[in-house]
């Protein structure tokens, strides 16, 4: 297989496929080659769309072999570098995030055009995170390939042990994708992906800032032979912007690796306490609102080597949540207060993957047992006799079997599967989604892909238990589902990058919390037809690239469109509804001399829906979301080899803004810090 390769092209070459012989592309028999322009980066900010196999002749005259690190993703069942993989794949690599002026990793996400972020509280307290105009529920958050989607509610789903120093990098799938991340993937999900080969022995990291704000995080690791073990803590509190919007968190992670000649295995623990004042969180009637939640997570992960791969995985997360509608301390409490809502819930999974390569690509056999629990004192159905402190409980187990397929040929990638899901609490037979991914490389620049994905998500425990003085859960609910199909095309040479996806999500049987105007409460229902089109599109200039004298200058503009449509009108909504139409984000990264680089984070975006007034905690009336403007700004200097110092801000000129009901955001907050690193005695 030869290609004509033009004089500005030159070949490079993986150096896990080029070196390992049980890599999964030498035993298809196939070089792994990738086209590409002079000096083009592989890897860059923010939306990567995925490029598919060019084979070149290695010994053209014109072709130059350059070994090169590939980044591997996990956008399908099948690992694979992220330029041969049939599917828009968004990555924030570790690069970005150590530039990126964010304290979490909510506040890495609210960056990316097609991700809604709504903050009920800042630096990582809480954020509802949906994609392409889904709601928080909708949206399956993992851990290293853990999903770790919370079942009580999406509220919590980001109550992970996870500090910004353990991230390698973030992989995002906007759309469905049950068959790679679970049934929980409705509208997409966001793998976090930690470090497993750390190039720093020790770090620290100590900031302080603005409304009392200060924090550290510090980690370590001992590397072996055939063994790497690390473990990281952070501290972070803050004294809030507003009455009631203290915070203090903490999470710690342990992780283990074990290499052999024949078999990988991973080990990781973590832990995670929260504790912060949730002023009007939930309703703008109470101000005193508290919560303090806490997480406890395992997991190991084990994989062979060979033509036939077994990757088996055991993984559980318990969450616990303890919700005060009024703190401790609060004066005049009324009568008719009980005291604070108390759960505990319980995921439980084991899942193992068969992967067999062979000259007609790769396949993946395998399946997933899942359970889901909960105990509480609000949620789930009355116990006989009450455990400790919570009075009602329920169970659910989730089963499923997928088979999938990845080929390569000539220009052209592709992946087709199926997943066949069973929900005990359902009482139906297996539910079947299928999927087919599909690139075709035009030339060494222009790539085109089209998809079609399917998916389907349970109610919460929250959707079907809940119930106070302003909403009613619903045990009769549904569950819902989706399918979405996209098209796409990817232009890339090495200055210029620009991508460009329109999409089709049809949703039946959508869960949201909506009332009449004329209900006393919200309550959980199954909305029959829920529909989005959409466009999501970006630019990324390497200016670098073409003038060095603007060495490591990067520009990157993105904008998402999307149209929603309902076959119920006049209905008031708490989530679904409220969808962004318009986003629009910017990226400037320069130097501003030597050893100083500055990192500017613009966005604009317009949110559809309304959300209820309160006035002195008088309700008053329905008002829309209005649309507005965020700048954030990180300076970073770097010192030495093992030291630098920053300064960041947020929001820069001091907007009033709501993202989510009631609760007002931050306005300007500045804060600084140091951080360390120590390579070890030969760095």
């Amino acid at each position: 297989m030869k290609q004509k390769i033009q004089n500005e092209q030159r070949a490079f070459r993986f150096k896990r496929f080029a070196r390992k012989s049980y890599s999964a592309f030498n035993s298809m028999h196939k070089v792994v080659s990738i086209g590409v322009v002079t000096g083009c980066i592989l890897t860059f900010a923010h939306a990567n769309d995925v490029i598919a196999q060019t084979s070149v002749d290695a010994h053209h005259p014109l072709t130059e072999e350059k070994e090169l690190e590939e980044v591997v993703v996990t956008a399908s069942r099948t690992e694979m570098p992220i330029e041969l993989v049939a599917r828009t794949v968004t990555v924030i690599t570790r690069s970005e995030i150590a530039q990126a002026p964010a304290q979490s990793v909510q506040d890495l996400l609210k960056h990316i055009s097609g991700i809604d972020v709504r903050q009920r509280g800042p630096n990582g307290v809480q954020s509802d995170i949906s994609l392409r105009g889904g709601t928080s529920d909708q949206t399956a958050i993992l851990l290293n390939g853990i999903n770790l989607t919370n079942p009580q509610t999406g509220h919590y789903s980001f109550d992970i042990p996870i500090n910004l120093s353990d991230i390698e990098r973030i992989e995002i799938i906007q759309g469905p994708a049950s068959l790679v991340y679970g049934a929980s993937a409705f509208s997409g999900g966001i793998n976090i992906i930690t470090r497993k080969h750390p190039d720093e022995i020790i770090h620290a990291d100590i900031q302080g800032g603005m409304h009392q704000l200060g924090g550290a995080e510090a980690g370590g690791a001992l590397l072996f032979q055939s063994s790497t073990h690390q473990l990281s803590a952070g501290y972070h509190s803050s004294g809030g912007y507003m009455e009631n919007s203290d915070s203090k968190i903490f999470s710690s992670l342990w992780q283990s690796r074990f290499l052999t000649e024949e078999s990988a295995i991973d080990f990781q623990v973590g832990f995670n306490d929260k504790k912060y004042g949730a002023t009007t969180f939930y309703s703008g009637a109470y101000p005193d609102q508290y919560d303090n939640t806490q997480s406890l997570f395992a997991a190991i992960k084990g994989k062979t080597n060979g033509k036939i791969k077994f990757i088996p995985q055991l993984y559980w997360n318990r969450h616990w949540d303890c919700f005060k509608l009024f703190r401790d301390g609060t004066p005049d409490i009324p009568s008719w207060y009980t005291g604070a809502n108390n759960h505990r819930s319980d995921v439980f999974g084991f899942n193992l993957n068969a992967q067999y390569t062979w000259k007609g690509g790769i396949s993946n056999l395998g399946g997933e047992f899942r359970n889901e629990g909960i105990f509480s004192n609000v949620l789930g159905k009355p116990m006989e006799k009450p455990y400790g402190e919570y009075t009602h409980s329920d169970n659910r187990s989730n089963i499923s079997y997928f088979l999938d397929h990845s080929f390569l040929w000539k220009k052209i990638t592709a992946g087709l599967g199926v997943l066949a899901y069973y929900q005990t609490s359902v009482r139906e037979n297996f539910n079947f989604f299928p999927n087919f991914n599909i690139a075709y490389q035009a030339s060494g620049s222009l790539k085109f892909h089209a998809s079609w994905n399917t998916a389907m998500r349970m109610p919460t425990f929250t959707d079907l238990y809940y119930k106070d003085k302003a909403q009613i859960g619903n045990p009769a609910l549904l569950p819902e589902k989706s399918s979405a199909y996209e098209i796409g095309a990817n232009y890339r040479n090495r200055f210029l990058r620009i991508s460009l996806a329109g999409f089709y999500l049809q949703g039946r049987d959508v869960i949201d919390w909506v009332k009449k105007p004329e209900d006393p409460l919200y309550q959980a229902q199954n909305l029959s037809k829920l529909d989005k089109k959409g466009i999501e599109s970006q630019i990324t200039m390497d200016w670098g690239a073409v003038l060095p004298v603007m060495h490591k200058t990067r520009l990157n503009f993105s904008y998402t469109y999307i149209n929603q449509s309902q076959d119920v009108k006049n209905l008031e909504s708490n989530y679904a509804l409220d969808y962004l139409k318009h986003k629009f984000t910017a990226q400037l990264t320069h130097p501003l001399f030597k050893n100083v680089t500055v990192d500017w984070q613009f966005r604009w975006q317009d949110r559809m829906g309304k959300y209820t007034r309160y006035v002195n905690l008088q309700k008053e009336s329905e008002v829309a979301y209005l649309p507005y403007s965020i700048l954030d700004l990180k300076i970073d200097w770097q010192l030495k080899d093992f030291i630098s110092i920053y300064v960041s801000a947020s929001n820069l000129f001091d907007v009033a803004y709501h993202d989510l009901g009631n609760v007002p955001q931050p306005g300007f907050w500045a804060l600084g810090g140091v951080r360390i690193v120590w390579r070890g005695p030969n760095s």
